[in-house]
């Protein structure tokens, strides 16, 4: 019989953090109408294809206004078209599949895949699956790192909607980085999941974290965060380098950590 692996212990976030997410989630938004104007006088892209995934019993509605905001910068950026995210069920990675080819052939080329929470650890997977079709993964607060089984608040609701999870991802596998530039952006203060999760580790090339203030669940309305990300799309595809904090960003991005080892 093969060993099982056993993943190593993880506490949850705080218990004062996960009691204020919601209210630490409503001032990420207050702050970012506050910045919206600013952020949308950002350089504009190179109009390449950026899909954006749901978090956990999230949908493409939640994230409306970050979809919107990418498409002001002239980018094509859509959701993911499966409805609400219930967990990687039935053939739903295939269908992903097929709406990330069909985004690449309608832009033109490799897409840039966006994904909060559990829609990071699915936009890390299926770009490890058609590498050529991805031109980089951005996770938002995603617990793809080691420990993540006892560190996530919302994970037995989760094992009980996805009883055969390992099915469909081998969650062994998580914390291997796809073959693609790949961006982990996270925060101290998440009350849903615990940050040490959402660490890239070892000594992979094109992998960066990056910290930024805030909530799990404001993350994709966080302004820091779109200003993070317009600034990472702006990369040409052949050109990717880490994120360079430096002056003021040093502000608002706390750290930022390579190719680190936990």
């Amino acid at each position: 019989m093969d060993d099982v692996i056993e993943s190593p212990l993880m506490p949850p976030p705080h218990i004062a953090l996960a009691l204020t997410e919601a209210q630490r989630a409503l001032g990420d938004y207050a702050a970012l109408t506050l910045c919206r104007r600013w952020l949308t006088r950002l350089p504009r892209g190179d109009g390449h294809g950026v899909m954006i995934l749901p978090g956990f019993l999230g949908d493409d509605g939640y994230n409306g206004p970050l979809r919107r905001y990418l498409k002001e910068l002239g980018y094509h950026s859509t959701g993911w078209n499966l409805g609400r995210n219930l967990g990687p069920r039935g053939d739903m990675m295939e269908r992903a599949l097929t709406e990330i080819s069909s985004l690449a052939d309608t832009s033109g080329g490799p897409v840039t895949l966006i994904g909060h929470s559990l829609g990071g650890i699915y936009a890390r997977e299926l770009a490890k699956e058609i590498p050529q079709q991805i031109r980089q993964v951005i996770s938002l607060g995603s617990p793809f790192g080691e420990g993540r089984d006892s560190g996530s608040y919302p994970r037995r609701l989760f094992s009980l909607l996805n009883p055969d999870e390992e099915v469909t991802i081998d969650r062994y596998l998580l914390v291997d980085p796809p073959p693609v530039p790949t961006t982990s952006v996270y925060s101290r203060a998440d009350g849903v999941v615990n940050w040490r999760t959402a660490l890239q580790s070892g000594e992979h090339q094109r992998t960066q974290n990056i910290e930024v203030w805030g909530s799990h669940c404001g993350l994709t309305f966080n302004p820091t965060v779109w200003f993070l990300l317009a600034e990472r799309l702006q990369q040409s595809a052949d050109a990717w380098q880490p994120f360079q904090r430096s002056a003021w960003r040093t502000l608002f991005f706390p750290h930022t950590r390579d190719h680190i080892r936990l």
